[in-house]
């Protein structure tokens, strides 16, 4: 179902008006309205589609969260300040914590095929954690004009063995890549909104909510800009003495396609945590689900390392990969079962190789001073009570 036919199965009343949460900052909301909300007389001053709302305070007593990507209902909005209060937060159809968004449809992991080089456990562990999530998987490579032809149909192979079609692409150079034949590349621009081609990433991104994200210094932020000329995100160079990028985007926030749809960049990192279950892990591979489609192992609880007629275990590439991200899983598992509130109590730690250890988190202070941004939050909730009373 579409953004638009989302907005046209909600009732509202006369005083009421709907739209989806497109930005948090504190206590505010950047709200963009509905398409239907727009049409009426009174939003027709409105210098742009967005209002800016606070939370009833009867949403907090309830323990109601907003979210970037939430549908809400906000009630006698003040057309001529250009703001409003959000009364009611529509059922989501999805939620991720990290980055905190609710009704994405699906990711769009974004790595770069040079500068930084692209290493496969580095992409599978990436793979893995957007697969745990449930939504739909989209894979770009970046950079492409740094490789040869032959590189880049070596790794379509490559990844098509996996279970992906990745999309190749220069942002640099603002074209898209499609390999027709053995000797064959065809090239055209990311942003050409009317071009009809059923494997270009306009098509996958119309009217659906992605979230983009990777590795920091793949381009994420310098795609963004070229898909939506308007905004202008801060673009980061890659470390040379690290060989990966510095960090850009520091919160997340849904920007407009000019083509429908939204984009939720979020926050670049190099390393995401594996929190899945061991008996989980299996499934996450694309690889490992059409062996396990196929027909089941010996034993329901198979964790596919070295029992007797397991059909997952074998010679794909990628089987090495999932022996160490087992191993990690279940040292998480272990380490959990340990400790009653080992989720509050354990922190993750990158080691050498990629791999994930968990140590105890240090005590926190018991006096330490709160912030001035808490004080400030404090504040505006005390404010935003008097207000309802």
């Amino acid at each position: 179902m579409s953004l638009v036919e989302q907005d046209r199965t909600v009732n509202l009343d006369a005083h009421q008006v709907m739209g989806t949460v497109v930005a948090v900052q504190a206590n505010f909301y950047q709200v963009q309205l509905a398409p239907s909300c727009l049409s009426l007389p009174e939003a027709r001053g409105l210098a742009d589609p967005f209002l800016l709302c606070t939370r009833r305070t009867r949403l907090k007593k309830i323990g109601q969260k907003v979210m970037v990507g939430d549908r809400v209902i906000i009630e006698e909005p003040d057309w001529t300040g250009g703001r409003g209060a959000i009364a009611e937060v529509l059922p989501r159809q999805t939620e991720l914590s990290r980055p905190p968004i609710a009704n994405a449809d699906q990711i769009l992991l974004v790595f770069a095929v040079a500068e930084p080089d692209l290493d496969p456990q580095a992409l599978s562990r990436f793979l893995v954690k957007a697969e745990s999530t449930g939504l739909e998987v989209c894979l770009a490579l970046n950079k492409c004009d740094l490789v040869t032809f032959e590189q880049l149909q070596e790794w379509g192979e490559r990844l098509s063995s996996w279970g992906y079609q990745p999309f190749f692409m220069s942002v640099f150079q603002g074209l898209e890549f499609i390999i027709e034949n053995e000797k064959e590349i065809k090239k055209h621009p990311i942003s050409d909104v009317k071009l009809a081609v059923n494997h270009s990433l306009i098509h996958q991104l119309q009217d659906k909510i992605t979230v983009i994200c990777g590795p920091s210094g793949v381009g994420k932020s310098s795609l963004i800009n070229l898909l939506i000329p308007d905004i202008d995100l801060r673009v980061g160079e890659v470390s040379g003495k690290l060989g990966r990028g510095r960090h850009t985007t520091r919160h997340v926030e849904l920007f407009e396609l000019p083509s429908k749809g939204l984009l939720a960049d979020s926050p670049g990192f190099n390393q995401p945590t594996l929190e899945c279950e061991p008996q989980e892990l299996a499934y996450y591979f694309p690889e490992a689900r059409e062996r396990l489609a196929a027909g089941s192992c010996q034993f329901s609880d198979c964790s596919h390392r070295d029992e007797p007629n397991c059909i997952v275990r074998g010679d794909w590439e990628r089987y090495s990969f999932y022996l160490d991200f087992l191993e990690e899983a279940i040292k998480r598992q272990e380490a959990l079962q340990q400790q009653p509130d080992a989720e509050s109590s354990l922190k993750s730690k990158t080691k050498s190789g990629g791999k994930q250890q968990y140590e105890p988190k240090l005590e926190s202070k018991k006096y330490r001073r709160s912030s001035r941004r808490v004080q400030h939050q404090t504040l505006q909730d005390l404010c935003e009570e008097m207000e309802d009373i």
